[in-house]
C-alpha cells in the first residue's frame, strides 16, 4: 500500500483493476472500475461488504449518467443540473452497463458525479481511457466510521491494500464530511433513501415537487442498515440536560456552546451544522484512538443537514 498524491498513479492502477481510495467532497471511497467484475469483488472483500449490499457509480460529468441510468424523469434531470458535482446520487433504471454485482442484483442503480477537484481529474483520465465509472462505497472496513482522511483509510484497511499493491490517493480533508444524500428517481417525486448535505428543502426547492423519505418496496442502498458508521466505543446519545448528570468517564461531541463536565474528554465542539458534519467522523475516531469506551453525543435540532447528521448517530449508536 502506497500513499500518494500523483493522480496519474492512481489512474493507471485503477486502469489495471488495482484498487485505489479516493478523496470525494463526502468522504474516502475505496474506488474500482465499475465495468470490471474482479476488480468490484475486491472492494467487497476488503471492505468485508454483504455481497448484496449495492454501490454507488462515480462518473466524471452529469452528460455520462446516460451510461448507467437508463432514463430520468424531468425533475431529476432539472435537480442533477443544479446539484452536480456535488454530494447527491441518484437512483434510477439500470442500463446493461450495470453490472449486477454493483447493483446488488437489483432493476436499478445509484450514481454521481462528485465534486472533489481531484476525484474529478481522476474521472476525466480513467473515462478517457475508456474506463466509464467507478464505484467508490466508503473506504473502510463495512459498519465502522467512514474515513474522511487518508490516514484514516490506511487505519481500516491499510493491510489489504498493502498486500495487493493497491494504492490510497491523499487529497486532504473531506469538505463535507457525510455520504452523499441518495435520491430515487424512478418515479413522479423525490424519494430521499439517505439524507445528506442536499436536503429536502434544496431539492423541494429546485424541483417545485415535494420530497417522500420513504416509499415501500424502495431499492436497498448504501448507508442504510440499522447498524453502521459505529467505532468501537460505545456511543450514547444524550440531551444537554442528561449530560449533567453524567458521572462516568468519556468522550463528548456537542456544540461548542455546551460546556463539558469534569471526567469527559472533548472529541468535538463544533460552531454550525456544517462544522459538525464535518468533523463527526473524525471525532468518533478520535475517542477510539483514546481507547475510550464510551462517547456521549449531544444530537443537534432541526431538519435538512441536523436530520443528516442525527440520521448517522442513531445508527452509530444502533
Amino acid at each position: 500500500m502506497s500513499i500518494t498524491t500523483d493522480v496519474d498513479l492512481a489512474v493507471a492502477a485503477l486502469a489495471t483493476s488495482h484498487l485505489c481510495a479516493i478523496p470525494t467532497e463526502t468522504v474516502y471511497g475505496l474506488a474500482a472500475n465499475a465495468s470490471c467484475t474482479l476488480a468490484v469483488a475486491r472492494v467487497f472483500e476488503a471492505k468485508d461488504r454483504p455481497q448484496d449490499h449495492p454501490l454507488i457509480v462515480h462518473v466524471a460529468e452529469v452528460s455520462d449518467v446516460a451510461n448507467w441510468i437508463a432514463e430520468l424523469p424531468e425533475w431529476a434531470n432539472k435537480l442533477a443540473a443544479a446539484v452536480w458535482p456535488g454530494p447527491m446520487t441518484l437512483v434510477g433504471i439500470r442500463t446493461k452497463l450495470a453490472l449486477d454485482i454493483v447493483t446488488g442484483g437489483q432493476d436499478t442503480v445509484a450514481v454521481r458525479v462528485p465534486s472533489h477537484p481531484i476525484a474529478h481529474e481522476l474521472l476525466i483520465k480513467l473515462h478517457n481511457q475508456g474506463v466509464l465509472g467507478i464505484v467508490a462505497p466508503s473506504a473502510n472496513r463495512f459498519g465502522h466510521v467512514s474515513p474522511t482522511t487518508a490516514a484514516h483509510v490506511a487505519a481500516d484497511l491499510g493491510e489489504y491494500l498493502d498486500q495487493n499493491d493497491d494504492l490510497i490517493l491523499d487529497g486532504g480533508e473531506c469538505e463535507v464530511g457525510l455520504e452523499s444524500t441518495i435520491v430515487l428517481a424512478t418515479g413522479a417525486n423525490p424519494v430521499i433513501l439517505r439524507p445528506g448535505a442536499i436536503t429536502a428543502q434544496d431539492i423541494t426547492d429546485i424541483t417545485g415537487l415535494q420530497v417522500a423519505e420513504q416509499v415501500s418496496n424502495a431499492p436497498r442502498v448504501s448507508g442504510a442498515l440499522d447498524s453502521h458508521y459505529s467505532p468501537i466505543a460505545e456511543v450514547v446519545l444524550i440531551s444537554a440536560i442528561e449530560l449533567s448528570e453524567v458521572k462516568t468517564s468519556g468522550g463528548l461531541i456537542a456544540a461548542a456552546e455546551i460546556q463539558t463536565p469534569d471526567g469527559l474528554t472533548r472529541l468535538a465542539a463544533p460552531e454550525n451544522l456544517a462544522e459538525y458534519a464535518h468533523t463527526l467522523y473524525s471525532a468518533l475516531r478520535l475517542g477510539d484512538e483514546k481507547g475510550l469506551q464510551k462517547i456521549f453525543v449531544v444530537q443537534p435540532v432541526g431538519d435538512g443537514l441536523a436530520q443528516a447528521i442525527n440520521d448517522r448517530l442513531d445508527r452509530a449508536a444502533f
